[in-house]
């Protein structure tokens, strides 16, 4: 019974291309296209923005029943039926021949964002990979992390041969092919339950109930309701800062190609600062890792606000910020089963990860209202720093006490 059961590694490479596929289809196409969009259709960019980051928003909003779903019947059906949506969505936005048709699309894409982006993926490694967890997921985000190195260069290059509307329906094509056929064959090992899985059939809704009263007494406690504050405000100030980092360099005077290079070597960080938490993980408690990369974050957008040009300082800021959003993913991945283990792992991620995630689709544009509204960018990113400052606080206090239920 070999071929029902995908070994590990299996499905850890499948989730790795999946992640690769979706993060770059879904999320790194839009910013290399979004100048041509605008130019094609006359919607100013910011209303093709606006379609985007409602798509995040429906994402964050899903994440809660979906994690619900996750832990009752494991990530198969999630993902696949994820997988399908995001790719009609693309082709919808394709498609699309007015903006209201657009913003439908985008908000579907966010139903595809749901089943296919990290949540998921992580829920499906930390049930199966048990005490080796740290291990996948670290995995998954190394190679996750490469999504825009791959993704943004073929999407400009294919909207150099075609319009930007070729250029999605290839993509969605591309990611339909891919992902649906992975995430239907990879994910059909079976879920493990944290209930006796030899209990009998009678007892499985008593054991339903149990975990959803463990997840409510967990989600009422004052560390997890930090966490999630905590977690919010620093992915809220991250994203933020990096979105809006072109801009604000180049009203400063510095090249585009330049600015361009700063933004990509933070990703080069990002993906640089994930292969040290291996060792983080082993070496400092939860406390001390999570509020060395929080504190990191807060300093480096502080750093920002500083009115510098120097290409060095810039490069050596941006890779700073960029080793705390890689490693910070990862701090959210094990964020739950850091404090409380993996039991309800599903709904107690997608409980936090919903604001955490509204944050982060909104960052972009109240970044840009606050510069507006301030008249200032230094400004804005000194509010930014705060706020990741009052994130970093929150997550002080999240860690529970020694005997915190971690069944």
């Amino acid at each position: 019974m070999r071929g029902m059961r995908p070994a590990l590694p299996v499905i850890l490479t499948g989730l790795c291309i999946t992640q690769i596929t979706a993060w770059g289809i879904l999320y790194y196409a839009f910013p290399v296209l979004s100048a041509r969009i605008a130019e094609d259709t006359g919607w100013s960019v910011a209303s093709t923005t606006v379609g985007y980051s409602a798509g995040l928003v429906v994402s964050a909003l899903l994440g809660i029943p979906a994690g619900k779903l996750l832990d009752r019947r494991g990530p198969r059906l999630v993902m696949t039926v994820g997988s399908g949506v995001g790719a009609l969505a693309v082709g919808l936005i394709a498609w699309a021949p007015t903006y209201g048709v657009f913003l439908a699309g985008w908000l579907l894409a966010g139903v595809g964002m749901t089943g296919t982006l990290y949540p998921p993926a992580f829920a499906a490694v930390t049930r199966w990979y048990g005490p080796r967890r740290v291990f996948a997921l670290t995995v998954i985000t190394l190679i996750g992390g490469l999504a825009s190195t791959i993704f943004a260069p073929v999407t400009e290059a294919l909207a150099e041969a075609f319009t930007w509307r070729q250029v999605y329906l290839i993509l969605g094509v591309t990611f339909g092919l891919i992902t649906v056929p992975i995430h239907a064959v990879v994910l059909r090992r079976p879920w493990p339950r944290h209930d006796q899985r030899a209990a009998a059939e009678s007892a499985e809704n008593d054991a339903a109930t149990a975990e959803d009263q463990y997840a409510r007494r967990v989600m009422r406690s004052s560390p997890y309701m930090l966490m999630t504050a905590g977690l919010t405000l620093g992915s809220f100030a991250m994203f933020a800062a990096m979105i809006n980092l072109v801009p604000m360099l180049t009203a400063r005077g510095v090249d585009s190609a330049l600015a361009a290079w700063v933004l990509g070597l933070g990703g080069l960080g990002q993906v640089l600062g994930r292969l040290f938490y291996w060792a983080m993980e082993r070496g400092m408690s939860v406390r001390a890792r999570t509020m060395v990369i929080y504190s990191l974050v807060a300093v480096t957008t502080a750093a920002l606000a500083l009115d510098w040009t120097n290409a060095v300082w810039l490069i050596a800021i941006s890779m700073g910020a960029g080793i705390g959003r890689g490693i910070s993913t990862l701090l959210k991945a094990t964020a739950v089963t850091d404090r409380w283990g993996t039991r309800a792992y599903g709904r107690l991620s997608g409980m936090f990860n919903a604001p955490v995630m509204f944050a982060i689709a909104i960052a972009p544009a109240v970044g840009a209202w606050l510069a507006e509204l301030m008249g200032s960018w230094e400004a804005m990113y000194l509010v930014l720093a705060a706020t990741g400052a009052v994130g970093v606080v929150a997550l002080f206090f999240s860690v529970p006490h020694a005997g915190t239920d971690r069944s």
